[in-house]
C-alpha cells in the first residue's frame, strides 16, 4: 500500500500490515493461536507466537486491503462469536493504524484446541 503526499511517498508493506493483524488476533477472546495456512495431514499446526505472522495473508490491490487469518480457536467457545470478534478487532486496529478502510477480514478456523490456560 502506498500513498503520495505533497511531502513525499508513504509505503506500508503487507508484512507490516500482517504483523498488526496477527498481534490483534492473539489478543482476542477464544483464540488459542495462529495456524499455518495449509493443513498438514488434515491437522492444523499451531504456530509459536513469534511466527504468528505466517498465519496471516495480506493482499493489497490499489486501495483495497484484504486480510485472511488462519486461527485455532479454544474448544468449547462459540466459534462464530470468536470469529466475529477477530474480524471486528483486526479491522478496527488496521484502520486506526493505517488510516484507510480495510475491505475484507476473512477468518479461517483451522482447528479447535484446549488452551494451555484452560488446563
Amino acid at each position: 500500500m502506498s500513498e503520495q503526499t505533497t511531502l513525499g511517498r508513504i509505503e506500508i508493506s503487507p508484512v507490516a500490515i500482517g504483523t498488526i493483524a496477527s498481534e490483534s488476533v492473539l489478543e482476542c477472546y477464544g483464540v488459542v493461536g495462529m495456524a499455518s495456512k495449509s493443513l498438514m495431514g488434515g491437522l492444523a499446526q499451531l504456530l509459536r507466537p513469534e511466527r504468528a505472522r505466517r498465519g496471516v495473508e495480506v493482499r493489497v490491490d490499489g486501495e483495497r486491503i484484504v486480510v485472511d487469518l488462519y486461527v485455532i480457536v479454544e474448544y468449547g467457545t462459540r466459534i462464530s462469536e470468536v470469529a466475529h470478534g477477530i474480524m471486528n478487532r483486526v479491522k478496527y486496529r488496521l484502520e486506526k493504524a493505517l488510516g484507510v478502510p480495510v475491505a475484507e477480514v476473512n477468518v479461517h478456523v483451522q482447528g479447535l484446541r484446549v488452551s494451555e490456560q484452560g488446563r
